[in-house]
């Protein structure tokens, strides 16, 4: 069951870098994964009070799910803008020459 599981997510991403080009698939793997890397720590190190009581745990998943999925949204957006500066930053590059075109005709 695992190695299906892996089979369809490398189908997946496959299939985004053929959509997406690699930094935008790289940005929508970064905004997946912090959040839930962050949701699973958080329930790793919170799982001594919530399988004390499993009530607790199941009422308490959702609502702490999504506040740490928003409280995440702010480093993704500076991570995203980072990488997007980091790809668009032509001014350091000295072999780069602005030039205009003009067709043969004229």
């Amino acid at each position: 069951m695992t190695y299906l599981f892996l089979y369809i997510v490398g189908l997946v991403l496959i299939w985004l870098i053929y959509r997406l080009g690699w930094i935008d698939t790289f940005k929508m793997i970064i905004s997946v994964m912090i959040p839930s890397t962050l949701i699973i720590l958080f329930n790793i190190k919170a799982g001594r009070f919530l399988f004390k009581n499993p009530m607790i745990g199941l009422i308490s998943s959702l609502p702490t799910s999504i506040f740490i999925y928003r409280a995440s949204q702010p480093f993704i957006a500076s991570l995203n803008n980072w990488i997007d500066k980091r790809r668009n930053n032509f001014e350091e590059y000295n072999e780069v020459i602005d030039t205009d075109s003009i067709p043969i005709d004229d």
